[in-house]
C-alpha cells in the first residue's frame, strides 16, 4: 500500500492548524517580507499624495508662514518677521468680523434649507414613480454645471430689466419688480437662494444612497404594524439614513462657509459688503490691496474654525459609535 503523498499546501495547512491548537503561532513572513509589503503600499500611494503635498499641504504651510510677516505686493520691498501682530489688528477689525458673521449666516442660511429640500426630493425620487429615470438625471444638472456659469445664468434672472423673475412680478402684477442683488436688504436672501440652487444636487444624491441602502422588509414590516408614512420615516427611515445626512451636513457647512466664486460672480461682496464673506474679504486684502500677510492671518483664522467645527463633529461620531 502507497503512502499517501501530500502537497507542500497542505502540510503548511496542517502545520499552522496544529501549532494554532497547541498555543504556538504559525510561522509568519519575516520582517524583509513585510519591509517590501510596506514599500509596494506606498509606492501605489505616492502619485495621490504627491499632488496632495504640493497643491494642498504645501501652500498651507506657507500661507501659516506667511501670515507671521509683513508680506506685501511688490518686488523689490522686503518681508519682514512680525510675529502675531497681524492677529492682533484682526481681533480689532470690524470689517473682518462683519464678513465673518455675513459668512456664517451664509452658511446656515444655505445649508439647513438645502438639506431639508434635498431630503424631500430624495424622498420622492426613491419612491416608484415613473419616469423616475429622467427626474433624477434632472436634478443633478446643476451639479454639472461650473459655479461661475450658474452665477452668469441667475444674474440674467435677477436682472432688474429684463430678468425672468421681476417679468413674472409684472405679468402677475405685484408691480415693478426690483433689483435684487443691489438691494441692501435683498443682496444676500438672493445670493442664499442660489446657493442652495446650486448644492442640492450632490446632497441629494448622497441622501438618495442612503434611502436605497435602508432594507425594504423594515418598511414593510412597520406598515404591517400599522405605522404611517411619518412614524415609519422616523423609526426606519431616518436612523438608517442618519449617517449620511450628518456627514453630508458637515461638508456643506464647510463647503458654504468657503465658497467664493459664486458670491464673486453675483454680487463681488456688494452692495455695502452685505455679501462680503470671509474669503471674498481676505481675496480683497491680499490681491487688491497687496496686504498678503494680513490675508494670509485671515486665512489661518478661518482654517482654525473649520477645524474646530470638524473636531466637534469627529467627535461626535466617534463618541457616538457607528449609528450616530
Amino acid at each position: 500500500m502507497k503512502p499517501i503523498q501530500r502537497s507542500k499546501g497542505v502540510e503548511f495547512v496542517t502545520l499552522a492548524t496544529a501549532m494554532e491548537r497547541s498555543g504556538r503561532k504559525a510561522p509568519q513572513g519575516g520582517r524583509g517580507e513585510g519591509r517590501r509589503r510596506d514599500g509596494a503600499t506606498w509606492f501605489l500611494v505616492l502619485p495621490a499624495l504627491i499632488p496632495i503635498l504640493i497643491l494642498s499641504v504645501g501652500p498651507l504651510l506657507y500661507g501659516i508662514v506667511l501670515a507671521f510677516t509683513d508680506a506685501q505686493s511688490g518686488r523689490t520691498r522686503s518681508t519682514q518677521w512680525i510675529g502675531v501682530l497681524n492677529f492682533q489688528d484682526l481681533l480689532h477689525d470690524t470689517l473682518f468680523w462683519d464678513s465673518f458673521r455675513i459668512g456664517l449666516l451664509w452658511a446656515v442660511g444655505v445649508t439647513v434649507p438645502q438639506f431639508v429640500l434635498a431630503l424631500g426630493l430624495a424622498l420622492l425620487l426613491n419612491a416608484n414613480l415613473r419616469m423616475r429615470w429622467l427626474a433624477r438625471a434632472l436634478a443633478i444638472i446643476p451639479w454639472a454645471m461650473p459655479e461661475v456659469v450658474v452665477g452668469i445664468m441667475w444674474r440674467l434672472v435677477y436682472n432688474p430689466d429684463a430678468g425672468i423673475l421681476n417679468e413674472t412680478i409684472r405679468d402677475l402684477g405685484f408691480g415693478d419688480g426690483r433689483d435684487w442683488l443691489t438691494g441692501l436688504a435683498t443682496a444676500l436672501p438672493a445670493v442664499i437662494i442660489v446657493g442652495i440652487w446650486a448644492g442640492m444636487p450632490q446632497t441629494t444624491v448622497a441622501l438618495l444612497a442612503g434611502l436605497q441602502n435602508t432594507p425594504h422588509e423594515l418598511h414593510e414590516a412597520a406598515a404591517l404594524d400599522g405605522a404611517g408614512a411619518w412614524r415609519r420615516f422616523r423609526t426606519v427611515t431616518w436612523p438608517a439614513i442618519r449617517p449620511v445626512a450628518l456627514a453630508i451636513s458637515a461638508l456643506n457647512f464647510i463647503w458654504n462657509f468657503n465658497s467664493f466664486a459664486l458670491v464673486y460672480v453675483l454680487t463681488s461682496g456688494g452692495p455695502g459688503g452685505r455679501t462680503r464673506l470671509p474669503m471674498l474679504f481676505a481675496y480683497e486684502e491680499a490681491f487688491r490691496y497687496g496686504q498678503f500677510g494680513y490675508a494670509a492671518a485671515m486665512g489661518c483664522v478661518m482654517v482654525a474654525v473649520i477645524s474646530v467645527l470638524l473636531a466637534f463633529y469627529l467627535v461626535g461620531r466617534l463618541g457616538g459609535g457607528e449609528d450616530a
